[in-house]
């Protein structure tokens, strides 16, 4: 469950004094509501949008789960209870649920994309979320069946260009293994022969940064050549969306890690009606 002073924060945002639209019109009655899918595609944040009804007096029944495929026209939620409540969450809960469930909904698409190609190839995010709801953006990508990567600076050691750009790789290598005994040491590469040089140097994974297809082969052939390819796994990353994404499932591809997912957002429609 997401920290709940985290979701309170978002309604002490959208109304820091009180919806003073429903204080001033509504009165103390209670009523009946539905939350419900406008489109087809993977609901996620059910669960958080549920707890935030529920800390406001709401009764809540799902008609759904986080993570399951809904049709147009489904009720994901079932509210009963003070109406000034339901109104107060109301936009916050559809902010939420939608945000998610088009993170998770295209996330969705491009597992099932991978999942043709046959290759064992992950799909995986990255750190372009929208600063402070990275842990929903990420959430939702795992209940679309996709891999979170590093939720933070803190998860994971990633030796990128601006580093590589103030410390030469192997140097870095070997200071990111002093530091940390436990942890892969992964490395940002541009090429062939940059991959091969982190791949001596010791990188536990290599990272082929806006590589083509075609330069992604050649890696991997330089890599199986000089008998390195064993030692590491391969993420591929950079401008790969759902029209180019089958064409990086290369054999020997582990992880592919897209922006897309969390950094350009389709909201998925989602509606609050009072019954």
């Amino acid at each position: 469950m997401t920290d709940p002073e985290y979701l309170l924060s978002f309604i002490r945002e959208d109304a820091p004094f009180g919806d003073i639209t429903s204080d001033a019109v509504i009165g103390d009655v209670r009523c009946r509501a539905r939350i419900v899918a406008r489109e087809e595609g993977v609901i996620a944040g059910l669960e958080e949008a549920a707890f935030l009804f529920r800390h406001f007096g709401v009764t809540v029944n799902q008609g759904a789960a986080d993570g399951d495929s809904v049709q147009s026209g489904t009720v994901v939620l079932d509210l009963e209870g003070p109406a000034r409540s339901i109104l107060l969450v109301e936009r916050t809960a559809l902010n939420i649920v939608g945000r998610m469930s088009g993170i998770a909904t295209r996330t969705r698409r491009c597992v099932l994309l991978l999942d043709q190609a046959e290759h064992g190839c992950r799909i995986a995010a990255t750190r372009k979320t929208a600063p402070g709801l990275r842990t929903l953006d990420k959430k939702a990508v795992a209940l679309g069946g996709g891999d979170p990567h590093r939720l933070s600076l803190s998860d994971g050691i990633l030796i990128k260009d601006n580093h590589l750009a103030l410390v030469p790789a192997d140097e870095a290598v070997r200071a990111a293994k002093r530091a940390s005994f436990y942890r892969k040491i992964e490395v940002e590469v541009t090429t062939p022969e940059e991959a091969e040089a982190a791949a001596d140097a010791g990188a536990d994974i290599l990272l082929l940064d806006n590589m083509t297809p075609g330069q992604v082969t050649a890696t991997l052939i330089l890599l199986e050549d000089r008998g390195m390819r064993g030692r590491v796994l391969i993420e591929v990353s950079g401008g790969i969306d759902e029209e180019n994404l089958r064409s990086y499932a290369l054999p020997g591809v582990d992880l592919i890690s897209a922006g897309i997912l969390t950094h350009s957002v389709k909201n998925f429609d989602v509606s609050l009606d009072i019954m």
